[in-house]
């Protein structure tokens, strides 16, 4: 039974884009009114998403989804969730009854959602009230990363311990995230502005979901993710302000573990005190769509759950996963309600102390002229070897010693995240390169006068600065051929801005890939060219040529690889790439938009976009192997402080979930574009539909 008595008292607004306005007498009913909008809007992908949470997907999507489910159960995210509400409907029960009403309206309206949408033969099962928890956790448990330690490892062996972070995603990678914070004495209106985009993998529908919260207690806009109550991420209420960023924090470890059976068919594993420990084992069943049932093996040590228990690069051995869900059985939901609930950066300030997964870098400002500029989340103290690399389970020295705190840092002039190195620097590892940040702030710098229209322009940027290693390196034109010698003269002159028009940034592009191929092949990378063994689920991060060609940079400048020929792969590059005698076509032809989605949609068409991976507009490809971008602005915003009614967000397809509904992909020709859409607060102009 609902927990919400009269569910049906709340009113439901849209406005031109279709972005859902709701207001209610309350706050659990203003939740439960997202719950069951949510589910209206976005019936498919909820489905999806709790499926993958209990590594249920394959049954729905079929034999590709294995990987995925097999890792979900292996890593127990299903059961980490459970714990979670165990213990949020002991220690905070008011927000788990918060949580409960939105469940409570995701099952109310999965029936009448599933009808609008042809891919749910029938109406998905209903939800129980730690989903949300297992979506969020499913969401971000591989958002640190844990499994380039399995890269790092593999690096260490063919090229030496020295060469452990030779790859490191300083110089550069694919993380990304853009958010800056301009103070009141830099705008227009004499408020502050809070500006950014989130950078994820492009999903049809998508992560975020623009909304806006209403009742009595609270009034709130922002993006949500859907499954999930309230605003964690990005939100304005009215007097204050919030967005975040990935910290680049490491917050998970891998343990080597050594197991045994017993003589009565029990499993152990050694532990710190040179004792056998008991580890828990039972066996589930992934159904499969058009294919045989699997079963599946899970473990669990007192470090984590197994991961892996199968011979990797040759040598036989046993990963556990520790990660903070598990051990603390929190997410930091409480935050959630608090954050909506916030009128001062002091607030918001607050209720983050809760917060605890993932690790962020945050903004807020208020009306009022706070200005805020922290980390929020759980991060273990451990020892310093724990973040490079799977560690022995047996050694005392590598457990875990407490929680570390989370920096914060003034505000002076305006601050910038971009996912470098800065004030998570002590947190972390690997971090994006500093050009995003440097960038922003060179932009920033150029006015004291910003509006809220303005920061278009900061959004849509396209300089390059990582092309410069590179071109630093191509030969002097003496011995040359002479179609060699004319691009290398027309790279030197190129503006390095990545512009979707630009037939000089598609030609750059070539040369990039031409030499992270001629690198990949030196035979310094010989014992690095083989097929990734392990779980297919972390293969991504396993791959040389995609680790050469986000590493470029850095690969171009190191002393740690003497026997590189770094200048002969570029000059043969060049060579390469000039005989190719390629017409000249613009960026945006080559490198356009390919979103994940979980049933492809054949009659799609997809913009080609500017940008690249180190631009401010970041649209990476993976460079040395495709020019096509799946991991873009998942959201840009512009939260304006002196007047909410002039912000400004958009999505990269629309408010609608549904394939072929007017507000599917609205928003795409402008997110294309980097334009953004008003933000409208005045009832007046949204139009009521019937609830």
């Amino acid at each position: 039974m609902s927990l919400v008595s009269n569910a049906d008292v709340y009113e439901l607004y849209r406005d031109a884009w279709g972005i859902p306005h709701l207001r209610a007498p309350d706050a659990l009913h203003l939740s439960y009114a997202q719950g069951r909008t949510t589910a209206l809007d976005r019936a498919w992908q909820l489905e999806v998403e709790r499926r993958r949470a209990q590594g249920a997907s394959a049954a729905l999507l079929g034999p590709e989804s294995v990987a995925w489910d097999r890792f979900a159960r292996q890593s127990r995210l299903d059961d980490t969730a459970r714990r979670c509400w165990e213990a949020l409907e002991a220690g905070e029960p008011e927000t788990a009854t918060w949580v409960r009403a939105y469940v409570d309206g995701v099952n109310d309206g999965l029936a009448e959602g599933a009808r609008r949408d042809g891919r749910l033969a029938q109406t998905p099962a209903p939800w129980d009230p730690w989903v949300p928890l297992a979506v969020w956790i499913a969401t971000h448990i591989l958002f640190a990363g844990f499994a380039t330690k399995l890269w790092r490892e593999r690096v260490a062996r063919a090229l030496g311990d020295d060469a452990v972070t030779l790859f490191a995603t300083d110089g550069p990678g694919t993380a990304g995230s853009n958010g800056w914070l301009v103070p009141g004495d830099r705008t227009t209106t004499g408020a502050a502005i809070i500006a950014g985009d989130p950078h994820r993998f492009i999903e049809d529908p998508g992560v975020y979901q623009q909304i806006r919260l209403a009742c009595p207690e609270y009034d709130v806009l922002g993006l949500a993710v859907p499954g999930i109550p309230g605003l964690a991420h990005f939100g304005h209420t009215g007097t204050a302000a919030w967005a975040i960023t990935n910290a680049m924090a490491d917050y998970q470890d891998l343990y080597v573990e050594r197991l045994r059976r017993t003589a009565g068919g029990a499993t152990e594993a050694l532990g710190p005190d040179g004792a056998w420990e008991p580890v828990h084992r039972h066996t589930e069943t992934i159904t499969v769509a058009g294919g045989a049932d699997v079963e599946v093996e899970v473990l669990e040590t007192p470090r984590g759950p197994v991961i892996t228990h199968e011979a990797a690069d040759g040598t036989a051995r046993t990963l556990s996963l520790r990660y903070p869900p598990r051990v603390r059985r929190d997410l930091g939901f409480a935050a959630l309600p608090a954050l909506l609930r916030a009128r001062t950066v002091a607030d918001i300030d607050a209720a983050l102390d809760g917060w605890a997964e993932p690790v962020n870098v945050v903004h807020a400002a208020d009306s009022l002229g706070g200005l805020l500029h922290r980390v929020a989340g759980a991060v273990p103290l451990r020892h310093p070897a724990n973040r490079l690399h799977p560690v022995p389970a047996w050694d005392r020295q590598y457990a875990w010693q407490g929680w570390a705190e989370t920096p914060a840092e003034p505000v002076q002039g305006f601050a910038v995240m971009a996912n470098a190195r800065g004030i998570a620097s002590p947190l972390g590892v690997e971090f994006a390169p500093p050009h995003r940040a440097n960038r922003i702030r060179e932009l920033l710098s150029g006015s004291a006068d910003w509006s809220p229209k303005a920061m278009a322009d900061v959004h849509r940027d396209t300089h390059l600065a990582s092309a410069a290693p590179l071109l630093a390196l191509l030969p002097e034109p003496h011995g040359l051929t002479p179609a060699a010698r004319a691009l290398r003269a027309r790279l030197l002159a190129w503006d390095r801005r990545m512009d979707a028009d630009s037939t000089d940034a598609t030609v750059f592009s070539a040369l990039r890939t031409a030499t992270v191929r001629r690198f990949a092949a030196d035979p310094v990378f010989a014992d690095l060219v083989g097929a990734p063994a392990g779980p297919e689920v972390f293969h991504p991060w396993l791959y040389l040529v995609p680790r050469i060609g986000y590493a470029l940079e850095g690969l171009l400048t190191t002393t740690l690889l003497p026997g590189l020929e770094r200048a002969a792969h570029v000059r043969a590059a060049l060579e390469e790439t000039a005989a190719a005698q390629a017409p000249d076509t613009p960026w945006s032809e080559v490198h356009r938009l390919t979103p994940w989605q979980a049933v492809p949609d054949p009659d799609a068409t997809w913009p080609g976009l500017g940008g690249d991976h180190d631009c401010v507009n970041a649209t990476s490809s993976v460079p040395g192997f495709t020019d096509l971008t799946a991991r873009a602005s998942a959201a840009r915003y512009v939260w304006d402080l002196a007047r909410r009614e002039d912000s400004l967000w958009a999505v990269p397809l629309g408010a609608d979930g549904v394939t072929g509904a007017p507000h599917h992909r609205d928003q795409l020709p402008l997110w294309a574009r980097c334009e953004l859409v008003p933000v409208v607060t005045d009832w007046s102009r949204l139009t009521k539909e019937s609830v």
